[in-house]
């Protein structure tokens, strides 16, 4: 499958000039027309309940897009998606997966939990730096020739 860059590349090639400033038009007019700036992050907020039916209310009632609904209420797409498809986060439960692996994200990025591991992990690292590659010798690699095969 050809990329949009190629065909570009292969219009140039060709000297099919109008055809380029055809294909110019077209990405001015999506980039005007477009809702949602692309490759933008995003710093999410928290899931809730609450912000879980609102984005159930904003699908329902609107014909916005999930990356708009995200964009407007600072979330993630993907969350959108979970909420809108799955039905996760609209309870309060702190034993849905969910919350389970929000709990264990939130306790690796507070601090080690086992003391013993932290400091195995350091060793590990230092050792890794500590470990001095060999330098290649001038008559250690072998070459093939041709006559050998």
């Amino acid at each position: 499958m050809t990329t949009l860059k190629e065909f570009e590349e292969a219009l140039r090639e060709q000297g099919m000039h109008m055809a380029l400033a055809i294909l110019q038009k077209m990405r001015d007019r999506d980039r005007t027309n477009r809702s949602v700036t692309p490759a933008r992050r995003i710093a999410g907020k928290k899931m809730t309940p609450e912000l879980a039916r609102h984005i159930l209310e904003l699908h329902a009632t609107t014909e916005m897009t999930q990356q708009e609904i995200a964009f407007q209420l600072g979330v993630n797409q993907g969350r959108v998606n979970e909420v809108i498809k799955r039905g996760k986060w609209l309870d309060d439960n702190p034993a849905a997966p969910e919350a389970i692996a929000r709990d264990k994200a939130k306790a690796r990025m507070a601090g080690p939990a086992n003391p013993k591991r932290a400091e195995n992990r350091e060793i590990r690292a230092a050792a890794s730096r500590d470990k001095k590659r060999p330098s290649p010798k001038a008559g250690s690699q072998a070459q093939l020739l041709l006559g050998d095969l």
